[in-house]
């Protein structure tokens, strides 16, 4: 786990550090390559090479970070704080709500991730936040899903049916009992979703559905190195390919170690 933080620490203290490096000029913008030759092999004046447009490789694949960072960050924190709530309310409440919820989030769950986010991404256009509402909409099923059954199941515990008893409203065993527990496995749900978010949005630029092509974006730039990786220029695909695995890699790192933190904490009980 301590690998993972590691490396998502790498990956947030260079998304921080490029918009201040580049505004001074210490180092060069990557979006433009006026005056660079363009499919340049890595070199010292360009590390890892030069694209069809003449940007600077090194640069565009740095400063991708912070924009798989911001989306991931988004389109995770919206999803959790619409999946969470639902997955409380439906599992509490039941009767109708819970049925006609339950219907719309399996709906959502069978479609595959891809397609979906593809669907969504094609509906509303390209742009940062759109892409992170496109992915948003891919995990709030599963969030649901998860809070609901564990609601479902710990509502008909002895001490809640007793405060509910003794007067206490919905939204108060909701807040004081219900919350704290089903948010234990959250966290594990959390990080490999968010690995899976970062593939999904190289997936959506790949395609050309995620972010404009003037915003630094791993999937999109794969998508023109495709072009050109016959013909020798490997430089183009293999450093945003990399980025992409490694910050997945971490992630996922993440999700596993919290997953065996949990499992020993609660083995220990």
């Amino acid at each position: 786990m301590y690998v993972g933080l590691g490396i998502v620490f790498v990956y947030g203290a260079i998304s921080f550090l490029m918009p201040v490096l580049i505004s001074y000029g210490i180092v060069p913008d990557g979006q433009f390559g006026l005056g660079n030759p363009i499919f340049s092999a890595p070199s010292i004046d360009h590390w890892c090479g030069t694209d069809r447009l003449g940007r600077d490789v090194c640069i565009r694949t740095l400063a991708g970070s912070g924009v798989a960072l911001k989306v991931v960050f988004i389109a995770v924190s919206l999803a959790l704080l619409i999946g969470i709530p639902l997955g409380l309310l439906s599992g509490y409440i039941g009767g109708l709500l819970d049925r006609v919820l339950v219907l719309l989030m399996d709906t959502l769950y069978t479609i595959p991730v891809l397609l979906l986010s593809v669907v969504m991404a094609f509906l509303l256009g390209k742009g940062i936040l759109n892409a992170a509402i496109a992915l948003c909409v891919v995990y709030i099923p599963q969030y649901f899903r998860l809070v609901r059954n564990q609601t479902s199941q710990i509502k008909s515990e002895l001490y809640i049916e007793a405060a509910i008893s003794m007067g206490a409203s919905p939204f108060w065993v909701i807040r004081k009992y219900l919350l704290k527990n089903v948010l234990t496995s959250v966290p594990v749900v959390l990080t490999l979703n968010a690995a899976d978010a970062v593939l999904v949005l190289g997936g959506l630029g790949f395609l050309g559905l995620g972010l404009p092509e003037t915003v630094p974006e791993w999937g999109s730039d794969l998508n023109m190195a495709l072009v050109a990786l016959p013909t020798g220029v490997w430089w183009t695909a293999i450093y945003p390919g990399f980025a992409m695995f490694v910050l997945v890699l971490g992630l996922s790192f993440i999700g596993e170690g919290l997953e065996n933190l949990i499992s020993e904490s609660v083995s220990e009980l």
